[in-house]
């Protein structure tokens, strides 16, 4: 790989934010509305429940990190509309760059992004709410690492939706995250499912996150053995992503319907 080509597309993505004041308010606008909303509902059903259990830390915390798991997706899928967008795609693979370059390109501007994002919930959540992210101890660090592992694959397979339905497929990645979430058990745990969605909860990364947020705050520590797992499934789906997106873009590029990228219709 080329790091010169590598940073090549991190600048432009850097450029592009900088000057665009659009594209800042996108970052930080559904970040402060998540934190303030979700900071006022579990204030409110702590002063309901009582002090028994850490409403704040799990609710509130949950909530930052489903957040920071869409930012890293996004990352990645917003890197990538902006050339679908300004109709540089074809420009791009004109050049000598090659796909595992492009793509670590991508995955860098999500790091920068998402890095952002994670440090503005913390400060609103702990000025305003009173959080504290040390409640996690250790385990947030295992805890940002699956999340940002399965958030660069879910990014890797949007792009690769957009690739291969044509420019307008960016409309089935947006709901991503939020279908998924019913099943992560981002804010319940996996056991009040059904059998059958409980099944789909354990083959996502971020579950075993979630649940052990919540067994923290219960006070019963983290297992190393779920978190772990999680670690596992979050680089295969890194690896199932990467080739789903090889596979795709080569075929794009034998049928020659790469080229839609120059229009904004989509073709078959």
């Amino acid at each position: 790989m080329n790091i010169s080509r590598i940073y090549a597309i991190f600048l432009r993505q850097f450029y592009l934010a900088r000057d665009n004041p659009t594209r800042l308010f996108q970052i930080f606008m559904w970040i402060i509305l998540d934190i303030i909303e979700w900071g006022f509902i579990s204030k409110y059903l702590s002063n309901i429940v009582g002090s028994g259990f850490g409403l704040v830390s799990a609710l509130l915390g949950a909530a930052i990190l489903a957040g920071f798991l869409s930012r890293v997706m996004q990352g990645v899928t917003t890197s990538f509309f902006e050339d679908i967008w300004s109709h540089n795609f074809l420009n791009l693979f004109a050049s000598p760059i090659s796909v595992l370059e492009y793509i670590t390109g991508l995955v860098l501007t999500s790091i920068s992004t998402s890095a952002l994002g994670l440090i503005v919930m913390l400060l609103l959540a702990t000025t305003i709410f009173g959080f504290s992210v040390f409640v996690y101890g250790i385990s947030l660090i295992t805890f940002l690492t699956i999340l940002f592992l399965f958030g660069i694959a879910l990014g890797i397979i949007g792009v690769s939706i957009v690739l291969k339905l044509g420019p307008s497929g960016e409309w089935f990645v947006w709901p991503i995250p939020a279908l998924l979430s019913p099943f992560m058990g981002v804010f319940y745990p996996l056991s009040t499912l059904p059998q059958w969605m409980q099944f789909v909860g354990h083959l996502l990364p971020p579950s075993y996150v979630f649940e052990n947020v919540r067994a923290i705050v219960a006070g019963k520590g983290f297992s190393s053995i779920d978190l772990t797992a999680g670690i596992i499934l979050s680089l295969v789906y890194i690896v199932l992503a990467y080739g789903i997106f090889w596979i795709v873009y080569r075929k794009a590029i034998r049928t020659g319907l790469i080229a839609r990228y120059s229009a904004e219709s989509v073709g078959d």
